[in-house]
C-alpha cells in the first residue's frame, strides 16, 4: 500500500470502479478517491480488504486534492 497506487473497489456500491490511494491511515485503512467526477468514487476511507491492488501508480503527493489526482491520471494516460 502506497500513495498513488491505483486500485479497484471489490465491495460496496462502488464495486468494480477504479480509485487512487491518496493517504495510508493505518495497516487496515487507506484514504481513496476516484475522483468522483472521473470515476464516480467519492473521497473516503476504505478497508484494504475491499480493494484489489493493481501494478499501476501515479505520481501524487500525500493527501492530494481531486484536481491533482485528475492531472496525474491525465499525464499517465498520455504516456
Amino acid at each position: 500500500m502506497e500513495v498513488g497506487r491505483i486500485c479497484v473497489k471489490t465491495l460496496g456500491r462502488e464495486a468494480g470502479k477504479r480509485c487512487v490511494i491518496v493517504d495510508v491511515i493505518d495497516k487496515s485503512f487507506v484514504l481513496i478517491t476516484g475522483p468522483q467526477a472521473l470515476t464516480g468514487v467519492k473521497r473516503r476511507r476504505a478497508n484494504v480488504k475491499h480493494l484489489e491492488i493493481t501494478e499501476q501508480t501515479v505520481e501524487i503527493p500525500r493527501r492530494a486534492t481531486d484536481d491533482q489526482v485528475t492531472k496525474a491520471l491525465g499525464k499517465k494516460a498520455k504516456t
